[in-house]
């Protein structure tokens, strides 16, 4: 499926989500969000299309979780590519899994890789999941492994439960990727390198306190990449982190010269979303938030200084300097 499509998913179901929620947010006392409600609207970007896409435009990505995350041995390989996901037999039923990656030594099949993203729980995968272990591996003629993703605690449990096939000692225990064990990634040349991982950190953890600095790794990432693939992993950012990330990320964007079309169409996103009530409070959010994940110290003098200054400008430069300052007198140090 084209990017723009995905692109318009994103936005159609966003909006179809909204909509589910509206008489519950209709009938609360005008505040903010709770988490809850919060965590909810930020489920969107974990939407079983998009997962799909990130391991088909990176078929290594599988293997490098299982080995690098999930503890998993894999033969050497010099190739991963993107099989075919149809199972099908010459049995009735047809089986098509999520993504099929292939791993090659020589253009020699070294191991199949069976992705499936989990966002619910099915009782029809303790079933089909080993069939599509043993018919890939008849077809690949070479062992065949599972990689699980689920974001949701429970139904990773779920997921990670033993499947007892019935023959003494063929017992499958599917490798679970769970929310909390995607890496962290705030090194810019990892994102750069392997930015469909980068994109994956955001979905997974940018919601948290580290999202403004994932953000800032892995933005430059995104802008190396061909337009239309860039439109669509910076939605997957943008729409992945809380509010204070989401002003860092506006404020770091300003300090790339962009000249595409992708850029001057966000940069503009981002001043419009600026006009909200609350902009300088969220501002100074991003900033204490991006100075706390750096670890880069505050004094009370300097906090009081952050917390005084009125001008969203200033403010906003004071994010993207923070974003790769090593003090905060790198930050802070300019007429006030």
């Amino acid at each position: 499926m084209e990017y723009g499509l995905r692109r318009a998913l994103v936005r159609e179901k966003h909006g179809r989500l909204a909509s589910a929620l509206g008489a519950v947010i209709a009938s609360r006392p005008v505040g903010p969000l709770s988490g809850r409600m919060r965590r909810l609207l930020a489920m969107v970007s974990m939407r079983h299309e998009v997962l799909v896409d990130l391991f088909r435009n990176r078929p290594s990505l599988a293997a490098e979780i299982l080995v690098e995350v999930l503890g998993v041995t894999l033969p050497t390989y010099s190739e991963a590519r993107v099989a075919s996901i149809d199972l099908t037999e010459t049995t009735p039923a047809e089986y098509r899994a999520d993504v099929v990656v292939l791993l090659l030594d020589a253009d020699k099949p070294v191991r199949v890789i069976i992705v499936e993203v989990q966002l619910r729980k099915d009782d029809d995968k303790p079933f089909s999941w080993p069939a599509y272990l043993t018919v890939s591996r008849d077809q690949h003629r070479c062992q065949a492994g599972l990689l699980v993703v689920a974001p949701d605690p429970l139904v990773a449990d779920w997921c990670a439960q033993p499947i007892e096939i019935g023959v003494p000692g063929f017992i499958l225990r599917p490798p679970v990727l769970r929310r909390d064990s995607v890496p962290v990634v705030t090194d810019p040349a990892e994102a750069v390198r392997r930015p469909e991982l980068g994109v994956l950190s955001a979905m997974a953890h940018g919601e948290t306190e580290q999202g403004a600095t994932i953000a800032g790794a892995v933005l430059p990432a995104i802008q190396g990449l061909d337009d239309e693939r860039a439109r669509f992993y910076y939605d997957l950012l943008y729409n992945s982190l809380n509010d204070a990330a989401r002003r860092a990320l506006e404020a770091m964007m300003k300090g790339y010269e962009y000249q595409s079309d992708f850029a001057k169409k966000y940069v503009a996103q981002g001043r419009d979303e600026g006009r909200i009530e609350g902009r300088i409070e969220e501002a100074v959010r991003a900033l204490l938030s991006v100075l706390r994940t750096r670890g880069i110290a505050v004094p009370e003098a300097a906090r009081e200084r952050i917390l005084a200054q009125k001008d969203p400008e200033r403010l906003e430069r004071w994010i993207e300097k923070a974003v790769t300052a090593a003090a905060l007198t790198e930050v802070l140090d300019e007429p006030s």
